[in-house]
C-alpha cells in the first residue's frame, strides 16, 4: 500500500484574540517541525509576555501527526491544552503549535468557561491562518566513486531531486532530498550502481 506523504499545516505564524468577564486570551500559531524549535518560540513568548499568568499550548509534529503535547500551564486540568489541541485536530493539521497566553481579569470563568475561552482563541488564531498542503521529503546521503559521478547526476536529472550538499574528497558525497512516495524507486535506481552507498539522515525540515 502506498504511504500517504501529504499533510496540511499553516503557511506562516498567525494570531488570534478572545475577550471573557475582563480577561484576555491571545493565541499564537507557528508552523514547526521540532521540539527544540517550539522551545525556543516558548522561551521567547514567555520573555515577551512575562505579565501574563498562563502560558497554555499544544503541537503535534510528524506527516502522521503521531507526536504531540498539551500544556495547560496550572489551569485546571484538560481546561486549556487539550482545548488548544482539539481545534487543531480537527482542521487535520500537524507540524504546528498553538500557544494561548492569558491575562487574568480578575474575574473566574469556571471549568466550563476556561475552556471555550482558550477553544475561541485557539480557533481564531488557526481561522487566521493560511492553511497549505505540503509533501514529506527525506534526505539521503550518496557515496560513491567519482567515475560514477555522471550516472548518479542522470538518476537526479530525471527524477527532479533537490540536490541539499556536495562535497569531494576521497569519495564523491551528494546528499539529496526524495519524497516520501518516490524514495523505494529512486534508491533502487542508485543501489543499482556498483558500490555507491545510501545513508538516510532524515526527514526534511520546512
Amino acid at each position: 500500500m502506498k504511504y500517504r506523504d501529504e499533510y496540511l499545516t499553516i503557511a506562516q505564524p498567525s494570531t488570534g484574540l478572545f475577550k471573557e468577564k475582563g480577561s484576555k486570551f491571545r493565541a499564537f500559531a507557528f508552523p514547526v517541525y521540532n521540539v527544540e524549535q517550539i522551545n525556543s518560540i516558548l522561551a521567547r513568548l514567555k520573555k515577551e509576555h512575562h505579565a501574563a499568568q498562563h502560558h497554555c499550548y499544544a503541537y503535534i509534529l510528524g506527516p502522521k501527526g503521531t507526536e504531540f503535547r498539551i500544556h495547560d500551564d496550572g489551569e485546571p486540568a484538560h481546561t486549556a491544552g487539550r482545548p488548544i489541541l482539539n481545534q487543531i485536530i480537527s482542521r487535520k493539521l500537524t507540524n504546528i503549535l498553538v500557544v494561548t497566553i492569558r491575562y487574568f481579569g480578575g474575574v473566574l470563568l469556571g471549568k466550563g468557561g476556561l475552556a471555550r475561552a482558550y477553544r475561541n482563541a485557539a480557533a481564531n488564531a488557526l481561522d487566521n491562518a493560511s492553511v497549505i498542503k505540503k509533501v514529506q521529503e527525506d534526505i539521503y546521503r550518496l557515496s560513491f566513486e567519482y567515475k560514477d559521478l555522471n550516472s548518479v547526476m542522470k538518476i537526479i536529472g530525471l527524477t527532479g531531486l533537490e540536490v541539499m550538499s556536495q562535497t569531494y574528497e576521497k569519495l564523491a558525497r551528494i546528499e539529496i532530498s526524495i519524497r516520501k512516495n518516490m524514495a523505494p524507486g529512486v534508491l533502487n535506481q542508485f543501489r543499482s550502481i556498483d558500490k555507491l552507498k545510501v545513508e538516510y539522515l532524515g526527514i526534511k525540515q520546512g
